[in-house]
């Protein structure tokens, strides 16, 4: 049998600025060729694990190791971050983060620069690698023109220049539209079989990870390994529900109905499932017996966007024609493709851009003579990059900046902060520098500081981007919260299980048009829709279709509030 590439025989590691470890006795054996999911709560330790492999513990993020871990033959703690990036290549969830260069071409051989290769050859590899990733007609454009999913290509091949055998992929897929996420997965596929290199990939979104094969899943939870199985073997136990990790849906629906999940039924992905007549009739039967949701009363519009158009340049048109309501109490996505207009849009109701053409109305009234602060009063908004919205040091302080001036007592001000804190699972670090927080806890600090001012309507640019399943349902269940108290929500996402589970509505995007404003079910069971705008047919019409059901729509609308029912009771 094959030596691991990567090795942990009984490792442990301790920051030193923590009292505790964050990885306990890890014992884990990764082989050549092998594609490795990693899963497991926020907090978990999944980055911390991947740090270790990359280098960057301790190069970076200084702490004690015991216990041994081996990476191509190399002493990992010992080995330095240089002799480590020759072997192992990372792709971050941000690819902004990565970037150094001025234009693809020279972002790619940033590597090999470094290395001295002759420009010769540096042009021909720059290129071989471009095309691994089908970038190789981007070579000149500057990173930030890309979208989201061409960024992750190129730092995928910045990292496959020094031909590595280990690719490590910290949540790949956390800020792209699922079509995105769809062609990163299968082009990870298709540069692991090209390769040969061992794939490590920690992501939240399990099922659309699983759109291709993986080997072996790995689950972490509190610094410690609780299962290393095959996927067929996992799915069919109960230890994703019993750590927080959402399984797909599918599967969640096939046990409401009462279907036995064996491995040998090989649940992985739901097109090559073994199903028998048995099984589908449970699944039919379910169906007949779930009630529909109920269709709310319609009311007055909240918010009217009127014939709404905007350029950043005159040669660029970013929206055009864009026209819907908002009642008061909805809960509202807006989806489609990177770069369809979605953010631009936000900005556009919020005030930080003037329309070209077209008008935004509250209450009845255009919003046009109201200033950015008047309009806050009213509509918070929360950024996608958190980065972006933070300007205090301390995360107590960053949630607070609102209620300055505010006219209530500190004790006051205090009592809000706490909430708000609570309710996005930072009290215990309310203390703490922001700093010292990852990507997904700033997104939470950007959360509470925009839900601790109260505001009439909240617009979230991917709420629960690389969250995990607690957390995300957390957030989500405090904003429906909210919401049923009369507070209207819309919603930036790339999350087709967020749409489904908690916006009965959607507007579809492409192209700076609005081409749809239906249910979410309707949307996620529409092939056409699907397509146009970037998204994902959710594996829910799959099973309806294979099951013979005739309106999929109705089952998946019966599935997300039976679903919800069953969550709420704790069940």
């Amino acid at each position: 049998m094959a030596e691991p590439i990567i090795s942990f025989k009984n490792f442990s590691f301790q920051y030193r600025a923590q009292k505790r470890p964050t990885l306990y006795n890890i014992d884990l054996d990764i082989y050549p060729g092998e594609r490795v999911l990693i899963v497991g709560p926020s907090g978990s330790g999944k980055s911390t694990l991947g740090s270790c492999i990359n280098g960057l513990i301790p190069a970076c993020f200084a702490g004690e190791c015991t216990g041994s871990l081996t990476v191509a033959g190399l002493d990992a703690p010992t080995a330095g971050l240089f002799a480590l990036s020759q072997q192992v290549g990372t792709v971050l969830q941000d690819p902004d983060g990565q970037f150094i260069g001025l234009t693809v071409g020279e972002d790619i051989a940033f590597a090999l620069e470094n290395d001295c290769c002759p420009t010769a050859e540096m042009h021909g590899v720059v290129r071989k690698a471009a095309a691994l990733v089908g970038v190789e007609d981007h070579l000149d454009k500057a990173p930030h023109e890309l979208s989201g999913g061409q960024k992750q290509r190129v730092s995928l091949a910045g990292v496959l220049v020094n031909r590595v055998r280990v690719l490590l992929f910290d949540e790949p897929l956390a800020n792209l539209d699922p079509a995105a996420g769809k062609q990163t997965i299968e082009l990870i596929d298709e540069v692991q079989r090209e390769t040969g290199a061992a794939v490590l990939i920690i992501e939240h979104r399990l099922e659309d990870v699983l759109w291709r094969r993986v080997d072996r899943i790995v689950l972490v939870d509190e610094g410690r390994i609780e299962a290393d199985m095959p996927p067929n073997e996992l799915l069919a136990t109960d230890i994703l529900a019993r750590h927080g990790i959402r399984e797909p849906l599918y599967l969640t629906a096939l046990r409401y109905a009462g279907v036995a999940i064996t491995p040998e039924k090989q649940p992985e992905q739901i097109d090559q499932m073994r199903l028998s007549d048995a099984d589908c009739q449970k699944v039919r039967d379910w169906f007949a017996k779930a009630s529909a949701p109920a269709q709310p009363p319609a009311r007055d519009p909240l918010l009217e966007v009127k014939a709404l158009g905007f350029g950043y340049t005159k040669e660029q048109t970013t929206l055009a024609g864009v026209s819907f309501g908002i009642e008061p109490g909805e809960m509202v996505s807006i989806v489609g493709r990177n770069g369809a207009g979605k953010s631009t849009l936000s900005k556009l109701i919020c005030g930080f851009e003037t329309p070209d053409t077209g008008s935004v109305w509250m209450h009845g009234r255009d919003l046009a003579g109201d200033n950015i602060r008047q309009r806050a009063a009213r509509i918070g908004y929360v950024m996608q990059n958190p980065n972006q919205m933070i300007s205090k040091t301390m995360i107590f302080d960053e949630v607070a900046l609102g209620l300055k001036n505010s006219g209530l007592t500190e004790q006051e001000v205090r009592e809000k902060v706490e909430q708000a804190l609570t309710i996005c699972g930072l009290y215990p670090f309310r203390n703490w520098p922001i700093s010292a927080l990852s990507f997904g806890q700033k997104k939470r600090v950007t959360i509470a500081s925009v839900l601790v001012m109260g505001p009439e309507l909240i617009i979230l640019d991917e709420p629960t981007a690389g969250q995990d399943f607690k957390r995300y349902t957390d957030i989500m269940e405090f904003l429906r919260g909210l919401n049923e108290q009369g507070i209207t929500v819309l919603m930036v996402t790339h999350d087709m299980h967020l749409m489904l589970e908690y916006t009965h509505r959607a507007l579809v995007f492409n192209q700076g048009r609005m081409i749809a404003d239906c249910p979410s079910a309707k949307l996620l069971c529409s092939p056409e829709l699907v397509e146009q705008a970037a998204l994902k047919e959710t594996s829910l019409f799959a099973l309806a279709t294979r099951c013979g059901i005739p309106d999929p729509v109705a089952f998946v609308e019966r599935f997300i509030q039976y679903d919800r029912e069953v969550r709420s009771h704790g069940q």
